[in-house]
């Protein structure tokens, strides 16, 4: 007798048991979830050396503007090899998808490269993550670094591997000229060096005043705002119970924001996290006169939240601006948010 059947025997006639059903399959899948958050697989970190993979799953990006990366790479102490994506262009892609996914699987495959650097973003990982093999990966992980498209591998590796990866600015954040970039570009750029050489990495930030207070612990998973809604129901979805969620986005209508946060309440994405993490919402587009949205962001926010409990901050240094610090995804971290200070701190 299958798992419907047998409902169907204890359920009085009359009464659908589709809800049912559903209510217990997502009952066993919130079981996997808790148990999957123990589990996390943290790639070996790098030593002076180690080879670092720069290769373009996504948007084109020109040779010359990866120079500063390489240079700043072996600055540090790491060896660089470029993958064939990195000038190759067809349209607004860096290559067609068959040369994105073949540059990407022969850098997780190598056993010569030890961590892969997404040159820059835009779209297209969504496209080719179905042809990647991870069998090889999974059973000796390396770091995988980027952000915005490259959520899409934060989520996937996260939710179907167990393995962590690391949210950062990408090759292209990189200045060309350090003597003009901003302090806290240079500092979020070396916090790559940080997160991927083994430090212990702790954040503290601004109190804000529509931050909710309290304190969480759980799994740090997140990123791009739209990529975590166009990931949903497919293999690659987030996983978010018992975890600290981190959002940002860039270049959108108030409105959609507020459409996608209701998506991730609606989907249940929202009912059990740890704690919520709101970075930079960037660039936001106008609203149309006399279509004006009237809610911020912050009203968003605690509004699709406001039933639960957890801590919520705002203001978080990650997103697309300068100030976009590396965070490890798919560790254990400890959130502190109250009217004095707030921290986001890796637990070992």
């Amino acid at each position: 007798m299958d798992r419907k059947d047998f409902i169907s025997s204890i359920v009085p006639l009359g009464v659908s048991v589709t809800p049912i059903v559903s209510l217990i399959n997502n009952q066993i899948s919130n079981h996997k979830n808790f148990q999957e958050i123990s589990s996390n697989k943290i790639p070996k970190y790098l030593v002076p050396g180690n080879t670092i993979g720069i290769t373009c799953p996504s948007g084109y990006i020109n040779p010359e503007d990866i120079q500063a990366a390489i240079l700043k790479l072996q600055e540090w102490g790491f060896k660089t090899t470029i993958g064939k994506t990195i000038g190759a262009r067809d349209f607004s892609f860096a290559g067609n998808d068959d040369l994105r996914a073949t540059d990407l699987q022969q850098m997780l495959d190598d056993e010569g490269i030890d961590t892969i650097l997404f040159a820059r973003g835009g779209y297209g990982a969504v496209r080719i993550i179905d042809r990647l093999d991870f069998t090889k990966f999974a059973t000796n992980p390396k770091w995988i670094i980027g952000f915005s498209d490259a959520t899409v591998f934060h989520l996937h590796l996260n939710s179907n591997f167990g393995i962590a990866t690391i949210h950062s600015k990408m090759c292209n954040s990189f200045p060309s000229d350090w003597s003009k970039a901003e302090p806290s570009q240079i500092e979020s750029i070396d916090t790559i060096r940080k997160c991927v050489t083994g430090e212990k990495m702790e954040y503290n930030f601004g109190v804000n005043d529509n931050n909710r207070n309290g304190i969480a612990e759980g799994i740090l998973i997140g990123g791009n705002l739209s990529i975590l809604q166009n990931l949903a129901a497919s293999r690659s979805d987030i996983i978010t119970a018992g975890k600290i969620l981190f959002i940002e986005e860039v270049e959108e209508y108030l409105y959609n924001i507020d459409r996608m946060l209701w998506n991730l309440k609606r989907s249940g994405k929202l009912s059990k996290l740890a704690g919520l993490v709101v970075g930079g919402f960037n660039k936001l587009k106008p609203d149309d006169p006399g279509e004006e949205f009237g809610r911020t962001t912050y009203e968003m926010v605690l509004g699709v939240t406001k039933e639960y409990n957890y801590p919520v901050c705002f203001d978080f240094p990650v997103g697309h601006q300068k100030n976009n610090v590396a965070l490890k995804c798919g560790v254990k971290h400890k959130l502190i948010v109250n009217s004095s200070k707030c921290t986001l701190t890796e637990m070992r």
